[in-house]
């Protein structure tokens, strides 16, 4: 009778161990914070909601979810949506109008990652203005007001990105958001934030999220990405506005009925998760250092305000796809930015004992 368990044996000793380990290893998935999965607790959470039609009547979890909202960022009003996309689109379509433009950074999420859905749903233009690493700054905006003409589109709003997605999670200098904002209320222009990571800013700034909100006419949040729901975004606003985005957002497809079951994620995270996101910002620090002791890797942009670590691959050593490959071989996923730039993002399901082993995987390999 064969000897399967020498032979078996045998076999094993062939294949190295580092290999064997790395294909046990759970995979340390550092390519969003958006693939975080909800806690037993927040699954509790959701299965025990109150709900009720929100399209024809309410949804308490989501009245509660709105007005906890509202309330957290300073505003009249809240409005519960399925996406970070649909808040920007619908505080595009409220602020502009056919033929309007927008002024905005030329790397944000609104310009870049949206489908140009205020040109496609709105029929509207953006003026996008290169900043550094995402930071616009006041004296750039300042002479970009179309004049009045008829051959020409009407400037309406000014958009901001805090934290800026492209430019590795920097926060906006507040001293920098209080000038654009007030510079685009003296001249008519009204205001919105792209909040998807505001509450980064909020626990690395210190500046509460009804201060970076107050000199905006709209502002919308994100609970699906480091604060760990599964979905959902809100926009805030004035109750006349947000009586506006309502509609618009019917007319968007976004009108939810039993929504509170995914509303009461959200509130599990607003009350719970806040607070922990210091552990993320903590958690980059760990892998920006790996890669300035790393030759041949650098941080572009040179700075980690908060979860986001994007850094870039001397072009000799391989492409941001064949690198990534490599970090995947080693159980670490990373998302590819650019032809030769990664990107890796700290969340609430990455603890720091993992994102150390990162760490040293992203110096070994290059070793």
């Amino acid at each position: 009778m064969p000897d399967y368990e020498n032979r078996t044996m045998f076999v094993c000793l062939l294949i190295p161990t580092t290999t064997v380990r790395m294909r046990a290893m759970t995979p340390i998935d550092l390519r969003s914070d958006t693939v975080t999965r909800p806690t037993a607790e927040m699954r509790a959470a959701m299965a025990a909601a109150e709900v009720g039609d929100d399209v024809i009547d309410i949804d308490p979890t989501v009245q509660k979810l709105q007005n906890q909202v509202a309330e957290l960022l300073g505003k009249e009003a809240a409005i519960f949506m399925p996406s970070g996309t649909m808040t920007n689109q619908i505080a595009v379509r409220i602020h502009c109008k056919p033929g309007d433009e927008f002024l905005c950074d030329a790397g944000c999420h609104i310009y870049n990652y949206e489908q140009g859905g205020f040109a496609q749903l709105s029929g509207v233009v953006a003026q996008p203005v290169h900043g550094e690493g995402g930071i616009l700054k006041p004296e750039q905006l300042v002479d970009l007001i179309r004049p009045e003409n008829e051959h020409l589109v009407q400037t309406r709003m000014a958009t901001l990105e805090n934290t800026h997605n492209r430019g590795a999670g920097a926060i906006q200098p507040y001293e920098n958001v209080v000038e654009i904002c007030r510079w685009a209320h003296e001249n008519r222009l009204t205001t919105h934030l792209d909040g998807a990571r505001l509450f980064n800013a909020v626990v690395a700034s210190g500046v509460a999220a009804s201060q970076w909100a107050q000199h905006f006419d709209t502002v919308s949040v994100c609970f699906s990405k480091g604060l760990g729901a599964p979905v959902g975004s809100a926009l805030v606003g004035s109750a006349e506005v947000i009586a506006l985005a309502r509609r618009y957002r019917k007319l968007f497809g976004g009108g939810m009925r039993q929504a509170g079951i995914i509303a009461a994620g959200a509130l599990y995270a607003l009350e719970n998760n806040i607070g922990r996101l210091a552990e993320d910002h903590k958690n980059a620090q760990v892998l920006a250092e790996a890669v300035r002791n790393t030759p041949d890797l650098r941080l572009n942009p040179d700075r980690v305000d908060t979860n986001m670590v994007i850094f870039e691959i001397a072009p000799d050593r391989g492409t941001a796809e064949e690198v990534a490959e490599r970090l995947s071989d080693h159980a670490v996923l990373t998302l590819p930015f650019a032809r030769h730039k990664i990107r890796a993002v700290t969340h609430l399901d990455v603890d720091a004992t993992q994102t150390q082993q990162a760490a040293e995987i992203i110096e070994r390999i290059w070793a």
